[in-house]
C-alpha cells in the first residue's frame, strides 16, 4: 500500500515480476486484499498466483514514522517487517513511508552485530557501461571516519556479489584527489581507509569521475551522497524535458534501478521512491530477489566475524 500510486501501480508491478522470477519464487502481497484482487481482476490475474495478506492501516507518507509503525500494527509495512522477523518471508520491499522502512529495520529484524550505522546504497551508471554503488544517499547525514570505512567494507561486498564484480575498486568522493583535502572527516577517513585489509581503496574521487570512472563504490556521508543522487535524478528529468536522452542519459532513469537496499541489517530490506510507477517496482522486487539470492546478509557477516 505504499507509494504515490498504491496500490494499482504496485500490483501492476507485482505482476510484470512475476512474469520475470523462477517458479520457486513466491510473491506476498501486503495490504487492502479487496483493492489487491480487485486490480489484479482488473489485470485478468488469477490471485492464486500470489500469497496476500490482509492489512487494514496504512503508514501515509506525512505520519512520523517511529509513532505510526507502533500505532498502525496491522499496517503493510509493520506486518510485512513481522513476517520479515519471523523468517516467513526473505525480503521485504516498500515504496512507502521511508522513515517507517527504516524503524522497521532496526527495530524488527536489526542491525547484523558490528555494524555501526547501516547506510542506504543506490547503483549509479557510468559511461564505460557499467555501474557505481554510491552509499550512504541519506540514511546517515553525520558520520565519523569508523562508519565511512564500514561503508567501504558493505558496498565493496554488494557490489562483489550482487554486481558481480571480482575485485571491486573503493573511493572516498571529496573535493581533490590528494590524500590532505577535504574536510577533519574525509581526512581521516582516508588514513583510515589507505593500505587497508578489507577491501580495495583506490584513493579519493572528485564529483567529476563519479559517472565517467571505473570506479565502482564510492563512499560519503548520508547528507553528500543523497544531493548527488538527487542530483543525477535532476540531470535526467532536464535531459528527458529537452528530448536529448541518448543511450547513456536513458541509464539514470530511477525506474530501471527499483530501489535501494538498507546494507547491513539482518535480512534483506529495500527501499523504493515513493513516485514508483509498475515498471519501478517490478525492478524494486527483482533487486530484492537478487539481494537474497546472492545471501549478501550471511557474506556481511562472515566478514565482520
Amino acid at each position: 500500500m505504499g507509494g504515490d500510486y498504491a496500490p494499482q501501480k504496485t500490483v501492476q508491478g507485482a505482476i510484470l515480476a512475476l512474469n520475470e522470477i523462477s517458479n520457486n519464487t513466491k510473491l506476498v502481497l501486503f495490504g487492502n486484499q479487496t483493492e489487491i484482487i480487485a486490480e489484479l481482476n482488473t489485470n485478468n490475474i488469477d490471485a492464486e498466483k500470489f500469497e496476500i495478506v490482509n492489512c487494514s492501516e496504512i503508514i501515509k507518507m506525512d505520519e512520523h514514522p517511529t509513532k505510526a509503525f507502533r500505532a498502525k500494527t496491522n499496517s503493510s509495512i509493520t506486518k510485512g517487517f513481522e513476517y520479515l522477523a519471523k523468517g516467513y518471508i526473505d525480503g521485504f520491499a516498500s515504496a512507502g513511508n521511508t522513515g517507517a522502512m527504516f524503524v522497521g529495520g532496526y527495530y524488527s529484524v536489526k542491525a547484523i552485530p558490528g555494524v555501526l550505522r547501516p547506510p542506504l546504497s543506490t547503483v549509479l551508471p557510468r559511461e564505460d557501461g557499467g555501474i557505481t554503488v554510491l552509499l550512504d544517499v541519506g540514511a546517515n547525514a553525520d558520520c565519523k571516519p569508523d562508519v565511512l570505512y564500514q561503508f567501504g567494507l558493505l558496498g565493496s561486498l554488494f557490489s562483489k556479489h550482487v554486481c558481480a564484480v571480482k575485485k571491486p575498486k573503493v573511493s572516498l568522493l571529496n573535493l581533490g584527489e590528494e590524500k590532505s583535502k577535504g574536510n577533519l572527516l574525509t581526512q581521516a577517513a582516508y588514513l583510515l581507509m589507505n593500505d587497508n585489509p578489507d577491501f580495495n581503496f583506490v584513493g579519493n574521487c572528485e564529483g567529476r569521475d563519479i559517472f565517467s570512472s571505473n570506479i565502482d563504490v564510492i563512499v560519503c556521508d548520508g547528507f553528500t551522497g543523497n544531493i548527488v543522487l538527487k542530483e543525477a535524478e535532476g540531470i535526467y528529468s532536464i535531459m528527458k524535458k529537452r528530448n536529448l536522452l541518448d543511450d547513456f542519459f536513458k541509464r539514470f532513469n530511477y525506474e530501471d534501478y527499483g530501489g535501494t537496499p538498507i546494507l547491513g541489517l539482518n535480512k534483506t530490506v529495500i527501499i523504493g521512491h515513493g513516485i514508483s510507477n509498475e515498471n519501478a517496482i517490478k525492478n524494486m522486487i527483482l533487486l530484492t530477489k537478487n539481494v537474497v539470492k546472492a545471501d549478501l546478509v550471511s557474506k556481511i557477516k562472515n566478514n565482520l566475524n
